[in-house]
């Protein structure tokens, strides 16, 4: 897990251009940098691929403990940068660093006490984060190595490490590229999107207590700065609803397979498309009521977990092991209940 193809960030493509072509100078140059570094790691066929730098890992433990370790980039572009707080120490006093530290515990937590994963890769993988990455930088990505978090511009976007979704987000990218390897292009790039998402809102529905009605269903809620008209970058509950700004625009994820993107961006509309399958969760929660991880979570876990599972699944492909797994379960009722889930954004 360590190629730097495995590159997965946080704000869509969609929005950095929007900023290119809509902010002030200063905007523009933060999300220009931003996205022309998001494109260097992509896959090049004509570039050999180069690993990320190993970070300082602490010792290890064992099942139930996590390994965290953050580091300082101290706004440079070269990982992992400067330890600052390795597991058992006491916080720093940087936000940033206390809040990825934070975070990284409570994902593991959530993994382990409710599907009872030992970190990303089952086997205690050591959680490392970097903060403080380059200057103005607008995003927060896992590289297969670890989980980075720029410090935002300040204007349109707040420091990443306030979203605990966001880092849960980026950490189970991690995990769906340990279980299943879903291709991130197409369908295929759309469900890996709508994962880390799922789990992202289940880790910090988990954290807060929140039930399937108490929860806000939004990722991202922290990051927007107060100016920006807009609840977060996305929302589960109703996808295309999140944000309608005059410099980031409406949001444009569907809520229907009627409404399906057929693009070329951003690997064939990952960011956009999994607002499909997002809602799918969240209607199948909804169902189920009470704390989404106990049903709606499991199955959707058990799916990733799935060696039926193909690396270019489609979400319909995905929806028919999702009611299978329901089944197996929890019985017919919920298998009934996600396939209803599914049928309400057009995949049945």
């Amino acid at each position: 897990m360590t190629d730097s193809r495995l590159l997965r960030s946080f704000i869509p493509p969609y929005i950095l251009n929007r900023i290119i072509a809509h902010g002030s100078e200063p905007q523009r140059n933060a999300a220009m940098q931003t996205l022309n570094h998001v494109r260097s790691l992509l896959p090049n066929p004509g570039r050999p691929s180069q690993p990320p730098a190993r970070a300082v890992l602490p010792q290890a433990s064992k099942p139930g403990l996590a390994r965290r370790s953050v580091h300082d980039a101290q706004n440079k572009m070269l990982l992992p940068g400067m330890p600052v707080r390795l597991e058992g120490q006491p916080p720093s006093g940087d936000p940033a660093v206390d809040e990825a530290y934070d975070a990284l515990g409570a994902s593991y937590d959530f993994f382990w006490k409710v599907l009872a994963r030992d970190s990303i890769d089952n086997q205690g993988f050591a959680l490392i984060g970097s903060v403080h990455y380059g200057q103005g930088y607008e995003n927060a990505f896992w590289n297969g190595a670890q989980m980075v978090f720029g410090d935002g511009d300040g204007e349109i976007f707040q420091r990443f490490t306030r979203s605990l979704d966001v880092i849960a987000h980026e950490l189970a990218h991690g995990v769906t590229e340990s279980e299943a390897g879903l291709i991130y292009a197409n369908q295929s790039g759309a469900l890996n999107e709508s994962l880390s998402d799922v789990f992202g809102v289940l880790t910090k529905q988990y954290t807060l207590g929140h039930t399937v009605e108490q929860a806000d269903w939004l990722i991202g809620a922290d990051l927007l700065m107060p100016k920006i008209q807009g609840k977060g970058l996305r929302s589960m509950s109703h996808p295309g609803t999140a944000y309608d700004d005059p410099l980031l625009g409406k949001d444009p994820q569907p809520d229907h397979m009627r409404k399906f993107v057929i693009t070329s961006e951003d690997n064939g509309g990952v960011h956009i498309n999994s607002g499909i399958p997002n809602r799918a969760f969240y209607l199948a929660a909804r169902a189920f009521g009470g704390f989404a991880w106990e049903k709606a979570g499991r199955v959707w876990y058990d799916t990733l977990c799935d060696d039926r599972l193909n690396q270019d699944a489609t979400f319909d492909a995905f929806a028919k092991l999702t009611i299978d797994h329901a089944g197996q379960r929890f019985g017919a009722e919920a298998a009934d209940a996600v396939q209803q889930a599914w049928a309400q954004v057009g995949i049945e």
